[in-house]
């Protein structure tokens, strides 16, 4: 497939990095409405309808009356990719945020990629060829973010005061005590959401199988996640103040969530797979933990330890070494 040459290959790049805003910005807004009190569901429930609606007038336009095609087969395969895809991964995900970090959380969601592999050979979707130099950088690149991520986890060392963070936290120490209290449930969480959506990237291959249309395919996954969440919260809570909307940052949450986290993000990565394959996304992946690491400490005040430093760091060397022999192995074949 042709690359884009000139002045206009910045825009390929330039959408990735756009993109792992995106995924820091959810997070980040998502962790502060959670912490003020917004029901977890109701977050999941508003953010996949909108969702939907914004990626719909992209099936309408490119896929037109491909709508028809989706028979009680593929409708099946769909509501299972809404579960598996959204509804497990995501509540676990914000249950997981609720009890730790954004700057935390944000590593469980880039070795998304490592529990997919290790899965893939599990099924024998995937051949592990250890002799080859791919083979061999990809184990490399797993007991990197492996061994991060236990760094981070079991060592926090010296706490770098490198600014005071923009919204000042009066209950800090009482939030520490909290974050300290239940890390072990939230990573927990995270793993679970991590694993989820490993799984999910085997089942959405199937339906790209039994119905081929990505927007439609998105657009209904998305109401189906919406309706089941909406269910789930609905039997937890059933106090209306629970559901109701006001001008508030929990408003701006799900718009930001629904418009940009989920409708831009899918759009921008559909995009560049186009111009640059489907191995270019998830190079960008680890900036997504820069970002959040760096605006979790400056807006919300999160510690930045010399721990969390080694970890991020060999978390990111990790992922970058697995994505790269994995995108030399499709090149190889």
């Amino acid at each position: 497939m042709a690359v884009d040459a000139g002045p206009r290959d910045w825009r390929t790049p330039a959408s990735m990095v756009l993109v792992q805003l995106f995924i820091t910005g959810m997070l980040l807004l998502s962790k502060v409405s959670i912490g003020a009190g917004m029901f977890i569901f109701a977050l999941l429930a508003y953010r996949s309808f909108l969702g939907a609606a914004f990626i719909l007038p992209f099936a309408l336009i490119s896929e037109r009356d491909k709508w028809r095609e989706m028979g009680w087969h593929a409708t099946g395969w769909i509501f299972l990719n809404a579960f598996i895809g959204y509804a497990v991964p995501m509540s676990l995900l914000y249950y997981g945020l609720s009890d730790t970090t954004p700057s935390y959380a944000v590593i469980f969601v880039n070795m998304i990629p490592l529990f997919t592999f290790v899965l893939s050979l599990v099924f024998r979707m995937e051949a592990l060829q250890i002799w080859s130099i791919a083979g061999l950088l990809k184990i490399v690149g797993v007991l990197l973010s492996v061994g991060g991520t236990m760094l981070l986890s079991l060592y926090k060392g010296k706490t770098l005061h490198l600014w005071d963070p923009i919204f000042v936290n009066h209950h800090k120490e009482r939030h520490v005590a909290e974050v300290a209290g239940n890390h072990l449930r939230g990573t927990i969480f995270l793993v679970g959401s991590s694993f989820t959506f490993a799984c999910w990237y085997l089942i959405q291959s199937k339906v790209l199988k039994v119905y081929p249309y990505k927007y439609w395919s998105s657009m209904t996954t998305c109401l189906v996640g919406g309706f089941q969440t909406s269910l789930v919260g609905i039997l937890l809570r059933r106090d209306k103040n629970t559901w109701k909307l006001g001008w508030d940052l929990n408003l701006v949450t799900i718009i930001y969530s629904g418009a940009l986290a989920t409708a831009g993000r899918y759009s921008l990565n559909s995009w560049v797979v186009a111009k640059r394959g489907p191995t270019y996304p998830p190079m960008f992946n680890p900036l997504s933990l820069v970002f959040t690491t760096l605006l979790d400490s400056i807006f919300i005040g999160d510690e930045i330890t010399v721990g969390s430093l080694l970890g991020t760091t060999m978390v990111i060397v990790g992922i970058y070494i697995f994505l790269w022999a994995k995108s030399k192995e499709v090149r190889d074949k």
